[in-house]
């Protein structure tokens, strides 16, 4: 015999507790939920965030701030780590820059002027803050802005 095969004899089983069948069932009248109320009725629930008639926290809570649903988030990437990657290519488009990993997302680019330029090279991206920007130029690249 395995653990598996192992069950209880008929007539050592329990059947399903049948309430409101009678008060000889043990569950007649209520129905084992009391007398009147909300909790005693058919589909009478509580909301889990209810808390008995108190002001609920998210209307005790301030509210604060503002969100723009019109902001683009950028990812950013240091032209030092690009450069790093990219030692020996002089042309680097974004689908470089999202195949190398340094992006995880496919969000727009921007590429921050962290780093040194020391050759000329030519940058795809969809934004360039200013530094970067002058970085590339000084050194004789130059630099391709996306929209969107």
């Amino acid at each position: 015999m395995k653990l598996h095969e192992l069950y209880p004899f008929e007539h050592e089983r329990k059947g399903r507790k049948r309430v409101g069948r009678g008060d000889g069932s043990g569950h007649g009248g209520t129905s084992c939920r009391g007398h009147k109320g909300q909790k005693s009725r058919s589909g009478g629930k509580v909301a889990r965030w209810f808390e008995g008639g108190q002001m609920p926290l998210q209307r005790r809570l301030p509210k604060r701030g503002f969100k723009n649903p019109f902001r683009v988030e950028y990812a950013i990437v240091n032209l030092g780590s690009l450069l790093q990657k990219f030692e020996d290519k002089e042309e680097i488009s974004i689908e470089d820059i999202y195949a190398s990993g340094l992006v995880k997302k496919t969000l727009p680019v921007k590429i921050l002027g962290e780093g040194e330029v020391r050759k000329a090279i030519k940058i795809t991206a969809h934004k360039f803050s200013k530094s970067a920007k002058e970085k590339i130029e000084k050194a004789g690249g130059s630099i391709t802005q996306l929209e969107g």
